[in-house]
């Protein structure tokens, strides 16, 4: 099996993987990273969501050679218990969780989207998150979360 190196969370590693392999997967199975989760398996339902270079991703159908030499931020990347991304704090202050599961792929969605658009209006934001789906009906909570980190984003 090939050495694939990316960057994981600000981190270079290597991983002895099969290309075709996808990245869910090897960040699950091989680097114990727990954030991003199984979904659809098909890309569609945004549980699985990474920032690749910037941009939210589906893991569970991107092969690892297609991530060699690239940027990986996954939720253990945006923030610390210490020290949480903004995005963190808001999803929290508004508690716009509940089961949680569908939460890390909304939040790598919605850090990608202020990495691009620090001042988003809501329908960015709406449009932003369309592609995570949430069975707890949590979303508008979500979309006052993400306007109020950008809104912190902006003062600090």
């Amino acid at each position: 099996m090939p050495t694939i190196r990316f960057q994981l969370n600000g981190a270079t590693v290597a991983v002895d993987a099969d290309p075709d392999q996808t990245l869910l997967d090897v960040l699950r199975g091989q680097l114990g990273t727990t954030s991003p989760h199984f979904g659809c398996g098909a890309g569609e339902c945004g549980a699985c969501y990474v920032m690749v270079d910037n941009r939210a991703m589906a893991s569970c159908d991107m092969p690892m050679w297609s991530v060699a030499d690239k940027e990986i931020v996954t939720l253990e990347g945006l923030g610390t218990a210490e020290q949480p991304h903004p995005l963190q704090r808001a999803f929290i202050a508004e508690q716009a969780m509940q089961c949680g599961y569908c939460v890390s792929g909304i939040l790598i969605s919605a850090a990608a989207l202020l990495k691009r658009n620090p001042s988003p209006s809501e329908a960015e934001v709406r449009a932003a998150l369309d592609r995570n789906l949430c069975r707890c009906g949590s979303h508008n909570r979500m979309v006052r979360a993400v306007l109020r980190a950008a809104s912190e984003i902006a003062t600090s």
